[in-house]
């Protein structure tokens, strides 16, 4: 079993291999040579290098919402997919103006397309937020989709559920990354959870 989140050596960060723990993955050397031969296949080798140097270029200078449209530039991306939580609707039309004004085609779906009751996707009513009320579905397989009829060659994720997007994901044919995380408790900042983890959230989480 692999347990990286606990190693203090760090022996993957350096060139001594000498102080690798017993059970660190690169134990498994032939393991590792043919990960490495992925990066050279023509649909991951491109992408690759170029958020690699982006990593660099913007290195604690740039937010990722830059980082997302440096991204979208340098792979000469045209039309770009979002797929948005109907509560961050207004961000949601921030980024999509931000990419029209660099030249970007947007097609965006949000998260209740469909209109569905939750009742349809087998949501039992006490499992519902209100549950005499109608409450639409969110339908991330639908976002998915509707974006790959659109041939949408670069898909950003932006407040979906948990679990939702972990669907979308599953179901989009272009490369996705998450420009926002939803947390609705901590403003959309999930890391605040985890950095109050031993004081103010230990009786939360």
């Amino acid at each position: 079993m692999y347990t990286c989140a606990n190693c203090n050596v760090l022996a993957c960060t350096g060139e001594d291999r000498s102080r690798m723990p017993a059970n660190c993955p690169m134990k498994n050397g032939e393991m590792m040579l043919e990960i490495l031969k992925e990066y050279q296949e023509p649909d991951n080798h491109e992408f690759y290098v170029k958020c690699s140097a982006l990593e660099a270029e913007g290195y604690c200078k740039w937010p990722r919402l830059k980082e997302t449209v440096e991204l979208c530039g340098k792979m000469g991306y045209h039309r770009i997919g979002l797929a948005f939580c109907k509560g961050l609707r207004n961000e949601a039309r921030v980024v999509a103006n931000l990419l029209r004004s660099r030249g970007f085609e947007v097609v965006s779906v949000i998260c209740k397309t469909g209109g569905f009751p939750k009742e349809a996707a087998g949501i039992a009513k006490e499992q519902k937020i209100h549950p005499d009320q109608f409450e639409a579905m969110c339908n991330p397989i639908a976002q998915a989709k509707l974006l790959n009829s659109q041939q949408t060659e670069f898909n950003i994720a932006l407040g979906l559920c948990v679990g939702h997007d972990s669907l979308f994901y599953k179901y989009s044919d272009a490369l996705v990354t998450t420009l926002v995380a939803k947390d609705r408790v901590l403003a959309h900042n999930p890391c605040g959870a985890i950095y109050c983890a031993d004081g103010y959230f230990k009786d939360r989480i």
